[in-house]
């Protein structure tokens, strides 16, 4: 009997764990309400309203004990308290739950959303009927949420009934790479994925996926795919294409590029539509390139003591434009020091979209002090890294001995030394030899 209580125990306590572990993982998220101020109509400029409210989430339906045991603050309005039921856990990731007491916090903010039928075409298919399903009458909400480190990007559709504070995720559509770095020539994916609620009267009528490209003002259409009629749109892009099958089995609607060009740097919207229902996140792709360096001309010829020579170093092919050019001297004493930037020349762009920038230098012995030469290095500091190229500077008929020469000199003068302190001894043996014998 002991034993059977035991395990009766241990039962209880596992469960007691599970159930208290139920949900864990799920943020308590801070966020700003926003919405236009009531009273205004349309226009350019809205005026908006902002404030502060908190999701309380769980991968669970609440019930009235689970509410009961949250205690929400006490400076944020019950109005904008929510209960989030999150059935697949799509908040419940580290990037938006920092540990307590972290100084860093994810961003997020709550709006109104208004269901309404999509007019591109490559959609239609999903709203054929003219008529508004009474599932859509009720309080919609769209969260934007940015994860820590750039680790995530979150548009979450969410649904309650009318006057609940207990909404329901029924859309969703993150990005695990909000920012991606690439350089030229690589293939490029941009992840983008979505779920949808299963019990949701929108899963299973189709949806749609579009992929559009903006940058400074100006955007086109990179890819679109109509899943209810398995088509893609019409666009003037190439070497862009998605997975179709990891689509359909997990929602992977993330855009792969085949090889990268500069013209590709910017931001990309994915956009995943349901009927009357859509939500969007952005990645913003950057080509860094590095560039390559030639200094000119090469080989450096031989430099005379009050002669000027031109060097040119020419720095081609990188991407993004901004570039740091400078010269470096290293002597025959290994010891290194800035020659400045020289005249740096502005860009030049390529047709296929790098960059090309030129630095010149005035090299005098006389002036910068070069002694009998050394390396000349061109350094180029980038997003992409730093490059350096380097030439070997020879300066003849210098007066000044090197090192090299200056230890000769001292082995000549320590050889010449040894040879007169032997003959001086010779000499000086020489001679009282003689002596003795003129004395016997």
């Amino acid at each position: 009997m002991s034993e059977i209580a035991t395990i009766y125990k241990i039962s209880i306590i596992a469960l007691t764990l599970f159930c208290s572990a139920s949900g864990s993982g799920c943020p308590v998220l801070e966020c700003w309400f926003v919405q236009e101020k009531p009273g205004h109509g349309g226009g350019f400029s809205v005026p908006m309203s902002q404030e502060k409210s908190l999701m309380f989430i769980r991968t669970e339906a609440y019930s009235e004990e689970t509410m009961s045991e949250l205690h929400p603050p006490a400076d944020i309005s019950p109005s904008r308290i929510y209960y989030v039921t999150d059935p697949a856990g799509t908040f419940c990731t580290a990037a938006l739950n920092p540990p307590k007491g972290s100084v860093n916090k994810p961003k997020c903010e709550i709006n109104p959303f208004m269901p309404h039928a999509s007019m591109v075409r490559w959609t239609s298919a999903l709203t054929d009927s003219a008529q508004s399903p009474v599932y859509l009458q009720a309080d919609w909400f769209s969260v934007a949420a940015q994860g820590l480190d750039e680790q995530l990007t979150l548009s979450n559709i969410m649904r309650a009934t009318s006057a609940s504070k207990e909404p329901k995720v029924i859309l969703s559509v993150s990005s695990k790479t909000p920012v991606v770095r690439s350089r030229l020539g690589e293939q490029v994916l941009l992840d983008c994925g979505f779920w949808v609620d299963p019990s949701s009267p929108v899963h299973g009528s189709g949806f749609s996926v579009e992929w559009r490209y903006q940058f400074r003002g100006e955007g086109r259409l990179v890819l679109a795919y109509d899943g209810k009629n398995d088509r893609f749109a019409e666009t003037s892009e190439t070497g862009a294409d998605i997975d179709i099958t990891g689509l359909y089995e997990t929602g992977n609607a993330s855009l792969i590029l085949e090889e990268s060009q500069v013209r590709h740097s910017g931001t990309y919207i994915c956009t995943v539509y349901l009927p009357h229902l859509l939500a969007q996140v952005a990645v913003d792709l950057e080509i860094v390139e590095p560039p390559s360096l030639s200094i000119y001309p090469s080989p450096l010829p031989l430099l005379v003591p009050g002669q000027v020579l031109l060097i040119q170093c020419e720095a081609s092919g990188f991407a993004p434009h901004t570039l740091d050019l400078g010269w470096e001297f290293t002597g025959a004493d290994g010891k290194s020091r800035s020659l400045g930037q020289g005249g740096v020349t502005g860009h030049r762009q390529a047709s296929d979209g790098t960059f090309s920038q030129s630095s010149r230098l005035e090299l005098d012995s006389s002036k910068l002090g070069l002694g009998r030469g050394g390396d000349i290095t061109c350094v180029a500091k980038h997003d992409g890294g730093t490059r350096r190229a380097t030439a070997a500077l020879n300066v003849i008929g210098v007066s000044a001995p090197s090192i090299e020469d200056s230890m000769a000199m001292v082995a000549v003068a320590l050889v010449l030394y040894g040879m007169i302190k032997f003959l001086s001894w010779t000499f000086s043996s020489s001679d009282s030899s003689d002596t003795d014998k003129k004395e016997k």
